[in-house]
């Protein structure tokens, strides 16, 4: 009787865990940060956003609520915001120099410690998924131009015309900047929202496991294959199950050269700093006074999520297990 019962008993215990686990999951995302002034959005406009943020956000947190894993609500929260034209990624994604929508993404997994990027790609319509590839089918981390698009399309992702990726405002952006450029008068002034932009998202899963992605279209006018922060591994996407998960937006040299996500773990791991220090050290008092502009979001292996930025505004969101839930600009 003692031995059934014990039987019994042991079958329960992955149950009571599950459910234990399943009160703590969370997803973060974000759509970029930077010069975002509230007289340049209209009410439409800043109603369509709030909604892209929701839309995304709700996506992907379904995917958590239903048993699904950190990696895939994640994917499926991206690839909402790299749909939609309003953002800095995928369609909508801004222009380089050379006229080209010239796309980077990565993602990590914080169970494993695997991660997935790809850089410059010009064809792909997710570049999310084609991190992802990289990362489940590929010996490497990162794949770059020609050679990524040559794996995505072999891993049978949607390959599209580039014009795909082209909006009227980000090509409009574009001649800013190249007027910018040539000006010697100092009579041009280049909006910082020009610059930069990206879209991320971090969760947690009932499993424990937490997961990092990032997407972004890059700088407008940006020259000579510029790569950002966001598909570096440890600088714009990082992820350890021992500590956080971290996307980041806003100028990706400062953000490489600080290594942000990685500093960010660290600083945790290392110096037992809480989520929201280790999150607010890095961005106000390590980025901040060497120029670096922009923001991150942030989730922990407990569940708790810290989005600061020391720029105008951020586009983001989180929704937790509790309920919790909240879109924001400024």
């Amino acid at each position: 009787m003692l031995k059934k019962l014990f039987f019994v008993l042991l079958l329960s215990f992955p149950i009571l865990v599950f459910a234990q686990n399943k009160d703590k999951i969370a997803i973060a995302i974000h759509g970029g940060a930077g010069t975002i002034k509230k007289e340049n959005l209209t009410p439409e406009l800043e109603k369509a956003y709030h909604q892209a943020l929701d839309q995304a956000l709700e996506a992907g947190y379904a995917v958590l609520e239903k048993g699904g894993t950190s990696l895939e609500a994640i994917e499926t929260a991206i690839k909402i915001l790299e749909d939609s034209p309003l953002f800095n990624a995928g369609k909508g994604a801004v222009f380089a120099n050379n006229g080209k929508n010239e796309l980077d993404a990565a993602v990590m997994d914080g169970k494993t410690g695997k991660a997935g990027a790809v850089a410059g790609v010009t064809n792909v319509k997710n570049p999310i998924l084609a991190a992802r590839a990289v990362m489940e089918k590929s010996e490497h981390v990162m794949l770059t131009g020609k050679g990524a698009e040559e794996f995505a399309q072999k891993q049978g992702l949607e390959i599209v015309d580039p014009s795909y990726f082209r909006t009227e405002s980000r090509f409009q952006q574009l001649e800013k900047a190249r007027k910018a450029d040539q000006d010697t008068t100092g009579s041009i002034e280049l909006e910082k929202a020009y610059k930069y932009g990206t879209v991320g998202a971090v969760a947690l899963d009932q499993y424990g496991n937490l997961a990092a992605g990032t997407s972004t279209g890059g700088m407008t006018n940006k020259k000579y294959g510029r790569v950002g922060d966001a598909p570096i591994i440890g600088a714009g996407t990082y992820a350890d199950n021992q500590t956080c998960a971290v996307s980041c937006t806003g100028h990706g040299e400062y953000f490489i050269r600080a290594v942000v996500g990685h500093e960010i773990s660290a600083l945790m791991k290392y110096k037992k700093y809480s989520l929201k220090k280790a999150t607010e050290t890095v961005i106000f008092d390590q980025l901040k006074p060497i120029g670096g502009e922009g923001g991150l979001i942030a989730v922990d292996k407990k569940g708790n999520v810290s989005l600061p930025f020391n720029s105008l505004g951020m586009y983001r969101g989180y929704k937790k297990a509790n309920g919790e839930k909240k879109t924001a600009i400024f």
